[in-house]
């Protein structure tokens, strides 16, 4: 909404979503407020291989470039509340960082893909990735630059990942694993692809009410956020992590639309923020990362993806070539 509202002429948009029924509600919703604008849709499901590798196949079919490839497909599943917890750090000093990390409150139960990968490491991260991967004859192009910009998270900790098992599959937050990683592939993908124009950047929303907060308090009656939504508003006036709306909590990945990457740190992270005026800015904040842990994960991806296309292949020739009794 925000991008059509900046009125730029020739603006192509493609909204790649999960759920079909969704995407169209969105791009109705778009051509309400914008007649002209032009909204294709994509199905994909980062958690899915072949869903990957056919949606980026289609784009490749539909585009010969990309100027801009906003990844934020993220999921919390099963979040574990700590009531006990929450109620204490809601009138201690911690109040501010607890609801902008969660840190202390959430952790999650992580189930398996049928590719056999952790569910939420192959829908945060690695699809991710592996639609880079594909996409890259699109992205990448002499004379000209291209954009990755990422929805991070302030949830994102490197006390959560271990390069020794990068999926999580012996943790207890995988969500902030997954974002630590995403900070890391981050500047990973610059070192690598710069020379060839594409860029990496990564942003958080701040506290944002979405259907993914909602869902952290499954069993919560929702009036409990409408009594909460004052003392949200209150904090605002001491902090401007709070950005609250999906609108405000997108300044930054407006703001970076507008820059040059070449002048972005891609060590830091960008961050949306109001004011307790209800301001929208943007502030880049240095990230807990490294050059050598990140090129240590990028190979590590490298490796999975070998192994997960070789799995394809043999896929495909079992059922062409089905075992007869």
């Amino acid at each position: 909404f925000r991008l059509l509202s900046q009125d730029l002429e020739g603006l192509q948009l493609c909204l790649a979503c999960r759920s079909m029924r969704r995407a169209q509600a969105a791009r109705s919703a778009l051509l309400a407020s914008h007649p002209a604008a032009q909204v294709a849709l994509l199905q994909v499901d980062t958690s899915s291989i072949s869903s990957v590798i056919a949606a980026a196949r289609e784009v490749k079919l539909r585009y010969n470039r990309l100027d801009y490839l906003y990844l934020n497909a993220g999921i919390m599943p099963n979040p574990q509340f700590d009531v006990k917890a929450f109620f204490k750090g809601l009138f201690s000093s911690r109040i501010v960082s607890m609801f902008a990390t969660g840190e202390g409150i959430l952790t999650q139960k992580d189930g398996v893909t049928p590719d056999g990968l952790q569910d939420v490491f192959a829908t945060n991260l690695f699809g991710h990735f592996l639609l880079i991967r594909e996409l890259e004859p699109v992205l990448c192009h002499a004379g000209r630059t291209s954009r990755l910009i990422w929805t991070s998270s302030s949830n994102a900790h490197r006390s959560a990942f271990d390069l020794d098992d990068v999926q999580h599959r012996r943790g207890a937050r995988p969500y902030s694993s997954s974002k630590y990683a995403s900070d890391l592939l981050s500047l990973a993908l610059n070192t690598r692809y710069n020379k060839q124009g594409l860029f990496s950047s990564v942003t958080c929303p701040g506290f944002v009410m979405t259907n993914l907060t909602y869902g952290i308090l499954p069993s919560f009656p929702a009036v409990l956020w409408t009594l909460l939504m004052p003392v949200f508003w209150l904090i605002r006036m001491f902090t401007n992590t709070f950005t609250l709306t999906p609108y405000n909590g997108a300044e930054a990945l407006l703001w970076l639309f507008k820059q040059k990457p070449e002048s972005l740190d891609p060590q830091a992270k960008y961050h949306s923020f109001t004011s307790g005026l209800g301001n929208n800015y943007t502030l880049p904040r240095k990230m807990d990362i490294d050059v050598e842990t990140s090129d240590a994960l990028f190979e590590k991806l490298l490796r999975l993806e070998r192994d997960v296309r070789e799995k394809l292949k043999e896929r495909a020739e079992e059922s062409q070539y089905p075992c007869r009794t």
